[in-house]
């Protein structure tokens, strides 16, 4: 995956290295070519210096080519105006913005912009919302039989109940990302655009949740 991250700060640089560790092409942008330095010898991305929301910096930072933007800089209303430019200009598929200012977070996420806070928390959430794939497994408990996998739920699972994806003793969804919370669903939780499901599933029933969620 190629990723553009704005403004190496504590959060820019630990989510650049962090993705880059995990094997993604970074490309980093900032302001003040210092600050380059706090990645590194062994950052091995792309490094552009100059203003975030400006055409020809994100032009060379080939914004047209990549599959993720995530604008943390210090200021909340630069890193909106860097995502709504990346979201609504580039059509780039995943764009994240950095917000100090967390009661703006719904407002911004309505017009399909995800955001984060909190430095630590915010560099694994921000790895994870431009990471995921389709269905993505995240975790895999004794020898296989049973996985815990990921995935943004389906257009077609809108407005219907979590039961609607549930097997006794084959499929269960453990977890529900909504508005930067995650809690635990019933079975009449009603899904939304832009959730992130957790799915415990047993090997043998995958390809049941992939009928389910209308992947099969």
């Amino acid at each position: 995956m190629k990723v553009i991250v704005v403004g190496l700060g504590r959060m820019g640089t630990g989510l650049a290295l962090n993705l880059m560790r995990k094997g993604h092409q970074v490309t980093v942008i900032d302001s003040n070519p210092e600050a380059f330095q706090n990645l590194g010898k062994d950052f091995s991305g792309n490094k552009v210096t100059g203003i975030g929301f400006d055409r020809d910096v994100l032009k060379k930072a080939r914004i047209d080519q990549v599959d993720a933007v995530v604008s943390c800089t210090a200021s909340d209303e630069a890193n909106v105006v860097i995502a709504r430019i990346a979201k609504n200009i580039y059509r780039v598929p995943r764009v994240v913005a950095r917000l100090y200012d967390s009661t703006k977070a719904d407002l911004y996420r309505r017009i399909g912009i995800q955001t984060i806070s909190t430095t630590a928390w915010g560099i694994e959430r921000a790895t994870e919302l431009l990471t995921y794939h389709q269905m993505d497994s995240v975790f895999e408990m004794g020898n296989g039989n049973v996985n815990v996998v990921r995935i943004e739920v389906p257009p077609l699972l809108v407005g219907h109940a979590v039961k609607e994806i549930t097997a006794i003793g084959e499929i269960h969804v453990t977890g529900v990302s909504r508005y930067n919370k995650t809690f635990i669903p019933t079975a009449g939780t009603t899904l939304e655009a832009d959730d992130i499901l957790y799915i415990t599933v047993v090997a043998s029933a995958a390809h049941k949740l992939k009928s389910m969620l209308g992947l099969a």
